[in-house]
């Protein structure tokens, strides 16, 4: 292989790279749901103000998940036929990649936007006339939302650890 193989210097440092954007792209992300927990903890601006800090930080965290992927495919092309993505761990490790960023972009980033827009909606309507406001039925359900999607996510994450450590197949 041109750019190395494994055990090389070129790949291990490929590896490093695709290590450490996994624990910083995927760590942004995995413990989102105790955002969530402090959002409605403290509603109002200060549950907004944590919901876009939380929207931002895992924004970020998603181009290290990109990278993840990328290095990923890098770390396949080098391994000198070691590895080839007819390997069950690797397809399938891509596969259910795949599955979750649709899932990511699909449904966990339209609802977390919509949350945010009814949050600010709120935060600028006062006090409702009577009972509760008109965006506390749709935000309930966008948490229920978040929640399961969340959940599957971190789910499809140890599945995929798991597929990264134990190789199957190989």
């Amino acid at each position: 292989m041109i750019l190395g193989a494994v055990g090389d210097d070129s790949y291990d440092l490929v590896l490093l790279l695709h290590i450490l954007a996994a624990i910083v792209g995927f760590g942004a992300v995995f413990l989102n749901a105790l955002y969530g927990a402090q959002v409605r903890a403290r509603r109002g601006s200060e549950g907004l103000a944590i919901l876009e800090a939380n929207f931002l930080v895992s924004k970020v965290g998603t181009y290290f998940i990109y990278a993840v992927f990328v290095l990923g495919i890098v770390l396949v092309l080098m391994s000198d036929d070691v590895w080839s993505f007819g390997d069950t761990w690797i397809w399938l490790s891509m596969l259910l990649y795949i599955v979750g960023i649709g899932l990511s972009h699909g449904v966990q980033q339209p609802s977390v936007r919509r949350m945010i827009a009814l949050m600010e909606e709120m935060g600028t309507a006062g006090p409702p006339a009577a009972g509760p406001p008109p965006q506390a039925a749709e935000m309930q359900e966008l948490g229920k939302r978040l929640g399961a999607t969340g959940a599957t996510l971190n789910v499809l994450l140890v599945v995929i650890l798991y597929l990264m450590v134990f190789k199957p197949g190989a």
